[in-house]
């Protein structure tokens, strides 16, 4: 697959290769100026405009060469080279020619007073000789700025390929993230159902209203907005909210919420539906596998500029190894985090001394305007 730039193209953008041209030959003619006025050669005035000619003919040839190089820029790097450094020859040889007509050929007397020295610079042999001289001081010339090429054409294709890859990932974790955000637990659906179809049964009329009104609400709510955007502190606890108003239905004599958070702390933004495999993990395995009251147990507190939200049960059996990947899971969560605050978003989690299971979320403070 090859690597294009923004205009479709392969290889070094033209803009870049004619900024790099240009930069050559001007080193070039400023150089070879100096060198003329130090060594005092006479005539300086109209050697300068042959020099001009020269150094617009250099650029002209040096921009057919770069499109000739871009012939081989889908070919693999040594190809390349060898390309680069092969066709630098016959291009050097030819602004040797341009450089010797204009000097040597087109009205030599103006600038070589000496008819001697006008005779011998038109016969053939030095001709050929001062030709292939200064071919090879230009291919040298030439061949730097091929190498240039491939350097500037090489750093291109890395940036590219290291932007093709943050985009990439990028949409993997825009993917994972949409995909976490609307992922409901196919166990709490069908669990809700059963409770509600019992309700029905028993004609128990309010409460299985009160049901769908709050699995309505959870689903409205959780369902809504962009998955990639964060919520408030505040928005995502009433989200819990609901969703543990449905959960007690099932569990009216076992599950006991208590929910703390600081006010200065409501407007708080975290991911949206973080906290819900948390307290989906706190009924699975705190309240459905006990028959005593278990209270869950959702807390925010600010420490060190870090916002630290915990969810806690006092269940008797917490999740063992053998629970481990069952849900959402503790690994998504802690992934989650990491995508939106790299090493700053950290979870912590672990059985409690006095029975139970906590989790700790570590987050940035970040406050909605």
């Amino acid at each position: 697959m090859s690597i294009k730039n923004e205009d479709g193209e392969p290889g070094v953008p033209p803009t870049v290769a004619l900024y790099s041209i240009l930069g050559f030959w001007f080193f070039y003619a400023v150089l070879v100026t100096l060198r003329a006025s130090v060594m005092g050669f006479e005539a300086q005035g109209a050697m300068a405009a042959r020099r001009a000619v020269v150094t617009v003919i250099g650029i002209v040839v040096t921009w057919v060469l770069y499109l000739c190089l871009r012939r081989f820029d889908r070919q693999p790097l040594t190809t390349r080279i060898v390309a680069a450094f092969s066709l630098a020859a016959p291009f050097a040889l030819a602004t040797a020619a341009a450089n010797f007509y204009v000097f040597n050929i087109y009205d030599p007397a103006s600038l070589f007073p000496d008819a001697d020295y006008q005779k011998y610079a038109s016969e053939q042999g030095f001709a050929l000789m001062q030709i292939v001289e200064d071919a090879i001081s230009r291919y040298f010339f030439l061949a730097a700025w091929a190498g240039l090429y491939l350097a500037l054409s090489y750093a291109s294709e890395a940036h590219r390929v290291e932007r093709r890859a943050d985009r990439l990932e990028r949409a993997a974790q825009q993917a994972e993230l949409r995909s976490l955000r609307y992922q409901v637990n196919p166990h709490f659906l069908f669990n809700t159902l059963n409770s509600l179809s019992s309700l029905v049964m028993k004609d128990r009329r309010d409460e299985a209203e009160q049901m769908i009104l709050s699995l309505s609400n959870f689903y409205r709510t959780s369902l809504t907005g962009d998955p990639l955007e964060d919520v408030s502190l505040e928005e995502e606890v009433h989200l819990q909210k609901l969703y543990l108003d449905i959960e007690a239905v099932r569990f009216p004599d076992r599950l006991l919420t208590s929910i703390r958070i600081p006010d200065t702390l409501l407007n708080a933004c975290v991911p949206g539906l973080i906290l819900q495999p948390l307290v989906e993990n706190a009924i699975k395995y705190g309240v459905s596998r006990t028959s005593s009251p278990v209270t869950i147990a959702i807390e925010a507190r600010e420490e060190e500029g870090m916002l630290h939200i915990s969810v806690t049960d006092n269940g008797d059996k917490p999740p063992s190894e053998a629970d481990a990947g069952s849900g959402i899971g503790l690994a998504n969560v802690r992934d989650r985090l990491t995508a939106r605050f790299g090493e700053q978003g950290r979870i912590d989690y672990g059985p409690r001394p006095g029975g139970g299971f906590a989790v700790d979320l570590t987050l940035p403070i970040i406050r909605r305007s």
